[in-house]
């Protein structure tokens, strides 16, 4: 790829956003998940198949060539199925458990729209009568939830079933729900690249800067492609530079990404044909159209190109299918049109896109240049769906038989530019505005009642006809998505959104877990109750509110617990973990010892994707040099375990000692759908011979906890000592609905009888104690705060 064009090599932004998948085949599935935990196992096996920007340019650049050298035949042996993710509001909220805008988004901003979904924005945008939520098949906000959209696109019917089949199977497997499926496909024979009411689509899709060569001669221009203007990354990309006035504050987790809008358009092909006949004799009788007009001729008008692309203002009297490089001509503007006597004013093409052809309201005002209307633009990937209609058909291609158009749209603003356009422009009878009468609606997509269609008298001046046009094109669905980058969905399998959108957590609540006690917030602030410096780590410097590395699972290592003043940690992370320390005192200041290594440079880790939860065995922690713990991880939708030892000194070399098993051995953790955290029970360590823990899990979508035992000895039998409560038994634990995992304050344990401990859950952790003694009363030491407070874990 070109050095030049880094956007091309991109292996963060998924493929359909800039690349496009351009395939003829394609399925797009609904997804709701019924419980979070399995949703993030099927997004960690999903991750390894989503394909890059960088994969998705180089085979469509391979294709084109390919395509060029045969004479323009699709080449056979080049074949790929591709895969795209994105997820809705609240599939980003089930999965992270946090709320991707803790703060309410900015009024009139696009992610202000992505939180609400169109459902809720639907009469804003036309969207009402026979088109409301009401009578959509998805995303109408009162049926089945969408929390995904998972888009399949394959060269081949036969790779796009066996696609679609496997991504069936494995949502059964991980409790993922297909609310919708539907499938999609690029006409066939002199139809192809045309939607149903046969017109060539996606011809006018911008260029985007980063990633389109531009050209020498006219470098606002695409290569080869003259007219194709390119657009700031920015306007598609979050994070990207993008035009000047568009929005730019994007919390974190957005960068990379591109926030997605599908909607299922159905077309009534006969009914639209039928009304074009009819306007056309409207027109003759009112003598504001040629004698020679035909039906093909005012659709074109409507369109703004003929059926084969060729735009209107530069073949106005027929098409010319066969001319070459005219099915793609964007080279005009309209500037020689302003009135739109030629290409109406409300012609789908120009309510869509007026490029450098609209006019600011005021006498004489000069047309805007094209480019300040950069932050406007979408990209758009459409395919048709349904049989094309054959009035003689009584099966597919019949009248009745559905057929539409599966609309799909990127943008960085959701508001600012797709909302826009079919609210402001579209659906605008005073767009553009300033005109005397009004020009009305899109008749293409919209009921228009009063369209002007201008025509000139043999004397010149401009004649204004009314028209009507009722609408044939109803949405049937609808969904906001947002398309995560690579690292974004790496996080989310992890249930994180990292960056300033995480949440600080709640409030405490009361009452203790063991049925007494409760506690006051003592104040104290810090990340151990004192102070947080920068540091620096890998010869970058990063200060606290900088993406955070929120916890799996934090393990003390075993030979270094409050060695002169300070205890060391592993603290894990998705498929790495890093070694930190924690000094004593009323600080406690931590820094990273070693930085990130993969967890699959040990042996005894190798086919670990990521660690739930560690539970050292409590009476073999270094006897001989070396020390026990049974390792807790999900693989293929359910959780498994092994043993592992980790030997003392400079080292802390690890043996795997016992294979992978399912958590059945294990009594006490009999329906458990998959283990979070242990936190050991201070004061019944190794007492009479066993050890308690509160073991806190995840069964049936949401995280409980219950009391178990571990006996010393041969076996280590364990024992449920007490059925499953829910966390808000813990006063402590209010207004957390799930906890990663445990790290006990070294300095303070079974100090004064009490124990206490850093809890981390999501991207925020807090300070709590838990009291020796009869129901082992809890309280909130210090209020939740971000993870990027710790030093080591930026």
């Amino acid at each position: 790829m070109a050095t030049d064009l880094p956007l091309r090599d991109s292996e963060e932004i998924q493929g359909d956003v800039l690349a496009g998948f351009r395939k003829d085949n394609v399925s797009v599935l609904f997804l709701k998940f019924e419980d979070a935990a399995r949703a993030r196992d099927w997004l960690r096996q999903l991750n390894p198949q989503i394909a890059t920007t960088r994969e998705v340019a180089a085979f469509n650049e391979a294709f084109s060539k390919a395509r060029r050298t045969s004479g323009g035949d699709d080449p056979k042996t080049l074949k790929a199925t591709w895969l795209g993710v994105s997820f809705t509001y609240e599939g980003l909220r089930m999965l992270s458990t946090t709320e991707p805008f803790p703060q309410p988004p900015r009024s009139g901003t696009g992610l202000e729209a992505f939180k609400e979904g169109s459902a809720k924005r639907a009469g804003a945008l036309g969207d009402t009568g026979e088109n409301s939520p009401a009578n959509w098949l998805f995303g109408n906000g009162k049926g089945q939830p969408v929390h995904a959209v998972l888009k399949l696109s394959a060269d081949s019917e036969a790779d796009l079933r066996t696609a679609v089949e496997a991504q069936r199977i494995a949502a059964a497997e991980f409790r993922v729900l297909i609310v919708y499926q539907q499938n999609a496909q690029t006409l066939l024979g002199s139809r192809r690249g045309k939607e149903h009411f046969g017109f060539k689509d996606g011809i006018s899709e911008p260029g985007v800067r980063g990633f389109d060569r531009p050209d020498a001669a006219r470098p606002e221009e695409v290569e080869g492609h003259p007219g194709t203007r390119i657009i700031p990354a920015g306007e598609f990309v979050c994070g990207e530079e993008p035009a000047p006035g568009s929005f730019r504050d994007f919390p974190d987790w957005a960068r990379g990404g591109s926030f997605q809008v599908v909607r299922r358009l159905a077309q009534d092909v006969p009914g639209w044909w039928s009304q074009v006949a009819v306007k056309l004799k409207e027109l003759r009788l009112a003598k504001a159209v040629p004698d020679a007009a035909t039906a093909e001729w005012l659709a074109a008008r409507m369109v703004g190109r003929w059926r084969s692309g060729a735009p209107v203002c530069h073949f106005k009297d027929h098409d010319v299918p066969n001319s070459p490089g005219a099915a793609s001509d964007n080279d005009f503007d309209f500037r020689d049109d302003l009135e739109g006597l030629v290409t109406p004013l409300w012609s789908h093409l120009r309510k869509t896109s007026p490029r450098a052809g609209l006019q600011a309201p005021g006498p004489a005002s000069p047309p805007l240049d094209a480019g300040a209307l950069d932050g406007r633009r979408i990209m758009r990937r459409g395919t048709p769906y349904g049989a094309p209609f054959d009035p003689a058909s009584e099966g597919p291609g019949g009248p009745d038989d559905p057929r539409g158009l599966l609309f799909v749209c990127y943008q960085a603003d959701i508001a600012r530019q797709f909302e826009f356009i079919q609210a402001d422009w579209m659906d605008q009878p005073d767009f553009p505005p300033g005109r005397h009468p009004e020009p009305g609606k899109d008749p293409v997509t919209q009921q228009a009642d009063d369209v002007d269609f201008e025509s000139r008298e043999p004397d010149g001046t401009v004649k204004h006809t009314p028209l009507s046009f009722a609408q044939f094109v109803q949405t049937t669905g609808s969904v906001y998505a947002f398309m995560p980058s690579l690292s974004t969905l790496r996080g989310l399998a992890d249930g994180r959104l990292v960056g300033p959108a995480a949440t600080t957590g709640g409030q405490a609540g009361q009452g203790g877990q063991g049925g007494q006690g409760g506690g006051q917030s003592s104040g104290q602030s810090g990340q151990g109750g004192g102070q947080t410096q920068t540091q620096t780590q890998g010869g970058q410097t990063t200060a606290p509110g900088g993406p955070a590395y929120p916890c799996d699972e934090i393990v003390p290592v075993p030979d270094q617990w409050r060695r002169a003043g300070q205890s060391h940690f592993w603290a894990c992370h998705g498929d790495t973990y890093r070694k930190i320390a924690v000094a004593d005192g009323p600080a406690h200041t931590d820094q990273v010892v070693k930085g990130d290594t993969p967890l699959s440079a040990h042996p005894c880790f190798q086919g670990i994707g990521r660690i739930d939860c560690v539970l050292p065995m409590a009476d073999l922690q270094d006897p001989g040099g070396k020390s026990w713990y049974w390792v807790f991880h999900s693989t293929g939708g359910r959780q498994q375990y092994r043993a592992v030892s980790i030997s003392g000194g400079s080292r802390h070399t690890g043996t795997l000692e016992r294979t992978d098993r399912d958590l059945g051995p294990w009594a006490s953790l009999s329906g458990v759908d998959r283990v979070d955290c242990f936190l050991p029970v201070p004061d019944q360590q190794r007492a009479g011979g066993k050890s308690w823990y509160w073991a806190f899990h995840t069964t049936g979508g949401r995280q409980r906890y219950r009391l178990i035992s571990v006996a010393d000895g041969t076996g280590h039998p364990d024992t449920l000592e007490r059925g499953d409560r829910e966390l808000s038994q813990w006063g402590s634990l209010g207004g957390v609905d799930r906890v990663d995992c445990f790290l006990p304050v070294p300095d303070q344990q079974r100090a004064g009888g009490r124990s206490e401990y850093w809890v981390f859950h999501g991207d925020a952790y807090r300070r709590i104690s838990v009291a020796d003694g009869s129901g082992h009363p809890d309280r909130l030491v210090s209020g939740s705060r971000p993870v990027s407070a710790w030093n080591s874990l930026l």
